[in-house]
């Protein structure tokens, strides 16, 4: 996998809108991007946590995540290049096709 670049302000202007528009949140103080999502119980959000463990593994590239119950709290950030990559990007486009699919 080749090395991770952190985006541009350009990059960002291009891929962060979409990820925006559904609820993921830039953090302040760190270059990182964060959403929280809930599910009817802790069978689904365990259910998506799996699946995105599976990706994630596949990609080599996890996520910091939170669960309590039926809540599951998502941070991403590429520690390679200390800030976000498209690594960061194409997973949470991931999390949300995962996500949409178990509501």
């Amino acid at each position: 996998m080749p090395l991770a670049h952190r985006l541009s302000a350009e990059e960002r202007d291009q891929l962060l809108p979409n990820l925006r528009a559904v609820g993921w949140n830039e953090l302040e103080g760190r270059d990182a991007i964060f959403k929280q999502f809930h599910f009817k119980d802790f069978n689904r959000a365990f259910g998506f946590m799996t699946r995105v463990a599976l990706q994630a593994e596949k990609l080599d590239h996890h996520p910091e995540w939170f669960n309590v119950y039926n809540k599951v709290h998502i941070t991403l950030s590429t520690h390679e290049c200390a800030g976000l990559s498209e690594r960061d990007i194409n997973l949470a486009s991931f999390i949300e096709q995962v996500a949409v699919s178990m509501t």
